[in-house]
């Protein structure tokens, strides 16, 4: 049974930082492409990042390019997303799923959420 569970989320001034983190399970990872999606209140869930199997190659939407880091630890089964430079406009609810970009599974985690205010 596939398992995605995101942390590390939290309430942010702009300007700060976090670091996510997705715990995965039931699924060969180390093998599987990760990508990170936001869904802000009222707007469809979007990609914010994907890093492949081996952390060769990356690829970020443009809003977040230059301010967020995609990686990923394979012993731990874990991907994650540092955020840096935040802004209110990044307030969502932050989730993963394996896939380069097109979520493979269709049970998503809880996700985590990031909201960015003064």
């Amino acid at each position: 049974q596939v398992q995605l569970v995101e942390s590390g989320g939290g309430l942010v001034q702009p300007g700060g930082s976090l670091r996510l983190s997705c715990a995965a399970s039931g699924f060969t990872f180390s093998s599987s492409a990760m990508s990170w999606y936001h869904q802000a209140p009222g707007k469809e869930r979007a990609l914010v990042a994907a890093i492949g199997s081996l952390s060769s190659r990356t690829k970020y939407a443009d809003s977040v390019k230059g301010r967020f880091t995609i990686s990923r630890d394979n012993a731990k089964n874990t991907v994650y997303l540092q955020m840096n430079s935040l802004k209110p406009e990044d307030t969502a609810v932050y989730y993963c799923n394996a896939g380069w970009g097109t979520p493979r599974y269709n049970d998503w985690g809880q996700g985590t959420q990031v909201t960015v205010s003064s």
